[in-house]
């Protein structure tokens, strides 16, 4: 409000300025005592009476114009201020996220895995030399992604989405489909992950990558190292990925394969490694495709894609490590993680990280 009042007051000087320019100017201009006398119609208070009314106008004028430019200049300060708008708060989105993890009626009472395998299906797409794929453009939302067999399930995890991108429309569906997997992650225990904003979404079908790219867990090493290799990843950084499958379970009608690999599916931990590599796994007589399961209990289950892990010499080490070593295993699930999600995104360079606290 001060502002304005000093605004108005140095608008009304400017009219007082004006108004006695122009009584000055109108001094100096008028007719001299000579060339009055040539109109028998003026006189010397006839003209007294010009210069009072000419005064009075030139007042109202300048007074008229100041009003409009305090007007005006309020009216843009308003519109600057309006026109501002506050930077999207990503902590409230991690919160919101994190507020509808847990779910009684759902799985094991977590969304959490669904979300990782979200995030992880939408990264995993990458192809280094090609340049495309990858979580930029959040392709799922298209039919050919959203319906490759791969994917089958992942409704489920964009549907719960839904209501959050609506609640914080600024973001893009490839922030906070990727951005889900990170508080996922943590708030089920799991390491820290550094993140950053910056992805847009695709707006056309064109974008969506060939299918294909995602790894096929009934198959063995050379896979594995096909689809991971072409992303950009290590044998350390592979094995580390797939230590998610601590997480959740699989299901006949998504995947064909049924069961989890751990006792604690909600918990991100090291425990894949340590059943891995402490269990004897014996394939499962089924009519379902090929799987294992613990032969101590039977309730656990394996993939092929999963012994592939300790049938490698080169994969094998680092799951002895990260059964050994739950602190080493986080740091480089951290590492490897940031990275999927990131792969193919081009930031620009004064993107912030994020390393959020848990709810």
């Amino acid at each position: 409000m001060a502002i304005r009042i000093n605004t108005a007051r140095r608008a009304l000087n400017r009219a007082a300025v004006v108004a006695t320019s122009s009584r000055i100017a109108l001094a100096s201009s008028r007719p001299s005592a000579l060339t009055v006398r040539r109109f028998a119609s003026e006189s010397g208070s006839g003209e007294a009476k010009s210069g009072s009314n000419t005064w009075l106008w030139a007042s109202v004028l300048g007074l008229a114009a100041a009003s409009g430019y305090y007007y005006y200049s309020t009216q843009d300060t308003a519109n600057v201020k309006a026109s501002v708008k506050k930077p999207l708060d990503y902590n409230a989105v991690y919160k919101r996220i994190a507020a509808v993890l847990d779910a009684s009626d759902y799985d094991d009472g977590s969304y959490g895995p669904v979300l990782v395998r979200l995030a992880w299906h939408a990264s995993g797409t990458f192809d280094k030399k090609v340049g495309n794929g990858g979580s930029n453009g959040a392709t799922m939302r298209f039919g050919p992604e959203a319906n490759d067999g791969a994917n089958a399930g992942l409704q489920i995890a964009r549907d719960l989405l839904e209501p959050i991108k609506k609640e914080f429309p600024e973001i893009s569906y490839a922030d906070l489909w990727t951005l889900a997997g990170v508080v996922a992650i943590q708030e089920m225990g799991g390491p820290v992950i550094p993140w950053r904003p910056g992805r847009a979404d695709a707006v056309s079908v064109a974008a969506v990558p060939p299918q294909g790219r995602l790894p096929d867990a009934s198959k063995e090493q050379s896979h594995i190292r096909d689809v991971f290799y072409r992303m950009g990843f290590n044998d350390q950084e592979i094995v580390a990925l797939v230590g998610a499958h601590a997480l959740g379970r699989c299901h006949t009608d998504r995947s064909g394969f049924e069961g989890p690999w751990t006792f604690a599916p909600t918990t991100f931990s090291n425990q894949y490694f340590v059943k891995l590599v402490q269990e004897k796994w014996v394939e499962k007589k089924w009519s379902g495709p090929k799987q294992y399961i613990d032969k101590a209990t039977g309730s656990l289950m394996m993939l092929p894609a999963d012994l592939a892990l300790i049938k490698d010499r080169g994969f094998k080490k680092f799951v002895d490590l990260y059964a050994k070593d739950q602190d080493k295993f986080f740091a480089d699930f951290s590492s490897a993680f940031s990275k999927l999600l990131e792969l193919g995104v081009p930031f620009k360079e004064d993107a912030p990280v994020y390393k959020f606290e848990t709810a």
